[in-house]
């Protein structure tokens, strides 16, 4: 029990400071990871918030996981909700500065924010988020790479997003060079232990091979990711 209550106060703290440190990157205005180009994007043509937009898109992208026979765990359905709170919530606490350099310190602090949130939220082991879920279930069905899936993906949310007036910049740039690292730094100091003493997630396991796991834009990089099928 007492296990159970530390995974689920990883699981709310993590959520909440990622999508916390999204809003300090939308705030910076200095560009933003593909589906937040995506979720930016689309807000400008509905009467929702980005934060609002955020759980919209996730709840959508979950009900994709239905013809992928994708099992969401409870980390999945709380991540779909606690994010875009927490965005619009940053984004109201925060005022846009006007100076460069103050900017440039808000896109930094909400990058390397960020990479330690997915670190929390992956450490407490309670399943992916609905976005990973997607190109999970396409490798498993399809049986094609994940690099293949994760930059189809992610290159056409990027597209649609930018087109719809999403901002893209060297925050873009920024974060799909340097998360992966940053989660990776943090990870092994954030991993919560399962009941059984294991540290591993129990969803982690589909591809063994040199490849990438990210949640949420919170990447993990490695010589191998998984070890058998995602429960």
């Amino acid at each position: 029990m007492a296990d159970m209550v530390n995974r689920l106060a990883r699981l709310f703290f993590g959520l909440s400071l990622y999508g916390f440190t999204m809003a300090m990157m939308v705030e910076s205005t200095l560009g933003l990871d593909p589906w937040d180009v995506f979720h930016e994007g689309l807000a400008q043509h509905l009467p929702l918030t980005f934060g609002q937009v955020v759980i919209l898109v996730g709840a959508i992208v979950l009900l994709l996981w239905i013809p992928l026979r994708q099992m969401p765990g409870i980390g999945t359905v709380f991540n779909v909700i606690v994010i875009g709170l927490a965005a619009d919530a940053g984004i109201a606490a925060i005022n846009q500065p006007d100076n460069l350099w103050l900017r440039g310190l808000l896109l930094g602090g909400g990058v390397v924010g960020n990479g330690l949130a997915g670190a929390i939220y992956i450490g407490a082991q309670l399943g992916p988020g609905p976005r990973d879920g997607l190109w999970l279930g396409l490798v498993r069905r399809t049986g094609r790479s994940v690099r293949l899936w994760r930059t189809v993906i992610e290159v056409s949310v990027l597209a649609v997003g930018f087109l719809l007036g999403g901002t893209v910049g060297v925050g873009t740039v920024l974060y799909a060079l340097t998360i992966g690292p940053i989660v990776q730094f943090f990870l092994p100091h954030m991993q919560a232990r399962t009941s059984d003493g294991a540290s591993r997630p129990h969803w982690s396991g589909t591809i063994r091979k040199r490849g990438v796991l990210r949640t949420d834009g919170c990447v993990m990089t490695g010589p191998e990711v998984g070890s058998g099928e995602a429960e």
